[in-house]
């Protein structure tokens, strides 16, 4: 009886230690964000990204942190988060990629299931496989940049993503980034299929504050194909930097310049009406009434309550036409 006893508390006593160490490896909080990413320096302006896609919910709220003039970092696998602002805080109080890796790593009893990637300010890149990650498993450290990937259906996945990177030099840092995702999938991507995906540039340098120095921060949480809404985020973020440079133009009294960069938006999403609207908004404080009623009257027509907000705007100063010209405006047809 007491030997039984002895074994029944022996195997209590194991499965209490398994928890626990499972409980160092997994929690509710860290998500098995099972994926692949990469981390890049842009050497012309120092701006560093870092993209991921998954057969997981919100990957970028999981695997993706960067801060300007600091560094990116991709934690992933059966991930660690707080590997994102430690590592983060370790680089920004000195060290290198490298040194904060090791230190990331030293006091993990999960480090064997762990896929890290940090980029620091100057280009200097660590990553690290764990040897129990899930096959296929693998990463490809190159110059300024890393692309690693766990779960994959074959071992072509970050080959074809380092190949991609490289190739693709003379595109925006964004732009090339996605490239690699591209191809990565392209390879065979995750053995799961596709879930979510993000992407995150900023500045090589911190400026005023951290609303300034996010260039790019886009997410795609729930999609069949969250690499090609990715990319239509970015190419409408794109043609936003394209109005915000018209009304910068035209604070400056440039109407060429705010001209061809509102054009420059609409021809990438031709049936965005807010683009419209406000470059023809534009066109009428600057004495252009009948060019912005050419532009109005289509938008109108197509949805009617730009026409009461445009009777809000004189109120508070967004719209400055005259109460005949406001009239004109209001009586289109």
């Amino acid at each position: 009886m007491f030997l039984k006893r002895s074994l029944v508390a022996l195997a209590v006593l194991l499965l209490g230690l398994a928890q626990v160490a499972a409980a160092q490896v997994y929690s509710t909080t860290d998500p098995l964000a099972h994926t692949f990413s990469i981390v890049a320096r842009d050497p012309a302006t120092g701006d560093m990204a870092v993209a991921v896609q998954s057969h997981w919910f919100s990957v970028g709220t999981s695997v993706s942190w960067g801060e300007a003039g600091v560094g990116v970092v991709a934690t992933q696998s059966f991930t660690n988060k707080s590997f994102g602002l430690r590592g983060l805080a370790l680089l920004k109080s000195g060290k290198s990629a490298q040194q904060a890796l090791d230190e990331l790593l030293a006091n993990d009893e999960g480090r064997d299931v762990r896929q890290v990637a940090i980029l620091d300010n100057q280009g200097r890149v660590a990553v690290h496989t764990g040897k129990k990650c899930v096959d296929m498993a693998g990463h490809i450290a190159g110059k300024e940049f890393s692309v690693q990937a766990n779960m994959m259906l074959n071992d072509k996945v970050w080959p074809a993503m380092a190949k991609a990177y490289e190739q693709n030099a003379s595109l925006p840092l964004a732009e090339r980034v996605l490239a690699a995702l591209d191809a990565a999938q392209a390879a065979g991507g995750d053995i799961r299929g596709r879930q979510s995906a993000a992407l995150l540039v900023v500045r090589g340098k911190a400026t005023e504050g951290p609303w300034a120095d996010r260039l790019v921060d886009l997410r795609v949480d729930d999609n069949a194909a969250p690499l090609t809404e990715l990319r239509r985020l970015l190419k409408l973020h794109r043609a936003y930097e394209h109005m915000n440079a018209g009304d910068l133009a035209v604070e400056k009294n440039d109407m060429p310049k705010a001209i061809q960069e509102y054009q420059a938006a609409e021809k990438m999403f031709p049936n965005n009406l807010e683009m419209k609207y406000w470059h023809a908004i534009t066109l009428a404080n600057k004495q252009q009434v009948p060019a912005a009623l050419a532009l109005l009257r289509p938008i109108f027509k197509e949805e009617p309550n730009w026409r009461i907000l445009t009777e809000r705007l004189p109120k508070v100063g967004l719209l400055t036409v005259s109460d005949a010209e406001l009239k004109q405006i209001l009586s289109l047809k």
